[in-house]
């Protein structure tokens, strides 16, 4: 009897903390054999968008190069209920075994190692319609108050072949794209880049993006718009910084888009130079709240300050700039510079970029006031499940990847314990994997090896258990006594706490530590240190 209630606690247990995961989750997440072969290079979207049917159809041009001999069966993506109606290359029709969102195309031409080839997708149909976008993507059909079509797209997590075909996969990125776009007339649609021409006659907007860009960064964007900007005098010089609001909105979007240079001039400080000069900046309003697009940063904050007018911290700060400029912006560092490889890293797009928040705060209105806005993030922390999730099965971790992430890096702060050191790792971050994919290993070594210390532990403790270190502690006269528990084997990271309104450093470990004090002062952790601290006697 006990050994069956034994293995009832484990089944229950099991199934409590495990997932279990289909094919296709292996097909979108990891780097298949059907994929590993060739590199993109070049992508074509070309579609034309009818809001009245909710309807799309088009053709994307895949350029690739060749990477390993001996491969003739290419994997796309597209998720139903659109259908792919013939893949082409050199103008034959090729054959395509589907299973499921993943689509095998065999390939008739002999595909030489270092050469590039395209093939061209023909599809169409309803794609999958957004209920609470941007959580759950697809295309939002909306109107605006006079009537007109309001129509965007968004997909991060989802991914882009919910709406368009690609090797949707994170670890390789397009190095350039162009996206024509024909929507009824009235209309206009913004995507990523610049736009380089508009075709009158059929109302196709082309735009063009210069440098690589990750598939779920590619939007479409389709409103009665007006155009407004500006020049901002950059790092690298003169940046173009359109915006695309509603004909109603102009007024309010002129007011409230001045954080946009605000946040460029804190943004380029601290994490150096926005990475897509040659493809300009955006900001363009959505009916949804918002998406980090690359170089078409979508905005549907209700010109409010804070988080739809809300303070995430709870601390006043949060009100002090528009949550969705700052935030969605400094995804252009961290999401469309620096992109993670594995949807399990997604903590490298997010925690940089809840971080940035912090950062935004602390060169317009003081250290003081950033401290005070991502220690006031925590009590939105739950401790769930680890941040990091499961590797090459598209599965991200915890929701905690924000503020556990903007927290985690905020002590890391203090540990380097050198704000220009601080300030020129997140720079050198950004220049030294400038327009890559990476792991979060990459990312930790890197953070390791600038600061000169081990902080393997400290990324193991934060983002790989869903446990917040405990410092222990006992005082009594002329003695403190201290130690880590709810830890990982050996976390020692060093602490600073107050004994009264003196500084003191420790070096606890998971052994008790004494350190000798005068009398029984206060004891007060530092609160820059995202730990719990529990008093023993």
């Amino acid at each position: 009897m006990k050994n069956t209630l034994l293995i009832l606690i484990l089944t229950f247990t099991t199934s409590l903390f495990s997932q279990q995961f289909s094919k296709q989750d292996t097909l979108r997440g990891s780097i298949t054999p059907e994929r590993a072969w060739w590199d993109l290079n070049y992508y074509h979207l070309d579609i034309e968008v009818n809001p009245d049917e909710k309807y799309i159809s088009g053709t994307n041009t895949i350029r690739y190069k060749v990477l390993k001999k001996k491969n003739k069966v290419l994997q796309v993506d597209l998720q139903p209920p659109l259908k792919i109606e013939k893949v082409t290359q050199n103008g034959k029709i090729l054959d395509v075994v589907s299973n499921g969102n993943a689509h095998f195309v065999h390939l008739k031409k002999k595909q030489k190692k270092g050469r590039y080839y395209e093939i061209i997708i023909h599809y169409s149909g309803y794609p999958k319609e957004a209920v609470r976008a941007p959580w759950d993507g697809g295309f939002s059909w909306k109107k605006d108050a006079n009537g007109k079509h309001f129509v965007a797209t968004s997909c991060q997590g989802l991914g882009a072949s919910v709406w368009w075909p690609n090797k949707d996969h994170m670890y390789d990125e397009v190095d350039s794209m162009a996206v024509s776009v024909k929507v009824p007339k009235g209309l206009m649609n913004v995507s990523n880049g610049r736009l380089r021409k508009v075709d009158k006659e059929t109302n196709t907007y082309h735009w063009f993006v210069k440098n690589p860009i990750n598939n779920y960064g590619v939007n479409v964007n389709i409103g009665d718009y007006v155009h407004f900007g500006e020049k901002y005098q950059g790092e690298k010089g003169e940046l173009d910084m359109d915006y695309y609001v509603l004909r109603d909105d102009l007024e309010k979007a002129k007011e409230q888009f001045k954080d946009a240079p605000k946040m460029m001039k804190a943004f380029e400080h601290w994490f150096g130079p926005y990475p897509f000069y040659e493809d300009s900046f955006k900001l363009v309003q959505v009916p949804y709240l918002g998406m980090e697009h690359q170089s078409s940063v979508t905005y549907g904050n209700q010109w409010q300050q804070g988080y739809l007018g809300r303070d995430l911290s709870s601390t006043g700060w949060g009100l002090k700039f528009d949550f969705i400029i700052i935030h969605e912006a400094g995804h252009e560092w961290f999401a469309n510079n620096i992109t993670y490889k594995d949807a399990a890293d997604m903590w490298v797009h997010e925690g940089f970029t809840s971080y940035s928040e912090n950062i935004f705060l602390d060169y317009h209105y003081g250290k003081e006031a950033a401290e005070d806005y991502v220690i006031g993030l925590r009590q939105n922390i739950v401790n769930d499940k680890p941040v990091i999730g499961p590797y090459d099965v598209n599965q991200e971790g915890s929701k905690d990847m924000y503020y556990k992430g903007s927290n985690l890096l905020h002590t890391i702060r203090q540990l380097i314990n050198d704000d220009e050191k601080w300030r020129q790792i997140l720079r050198g971050l950004n220049k030294d994997f400038y327009h890559q994919t990476v792991t979060t290993q990459e990312i930790e070594n890197y953070i390791s090896e600038k600061a000169g210390m081990d902080l393997s532990m400290v990324f193991d403790q934060y983002l790989r258990t869903a446990d917040i270190p405990v410092l222990e502690y006992e005082l009594s006269d002329n003695v403190l006594k201290y130690r880590y528990t709810n830890v990982i084997d050996g976390f020692d990271m060093p602490l600073q706490v107050f004994l009264g309104d003196k500084a003191h450093a420790l070096k606890p470990s998971t052994e008790w530590n004494t350190d000798k004090i005068e009398g029984l002062p206060e004891f007060k952790v530092d609160r820059n240190y995202y730990i719990n601290s529990k008093k023993l006697n």
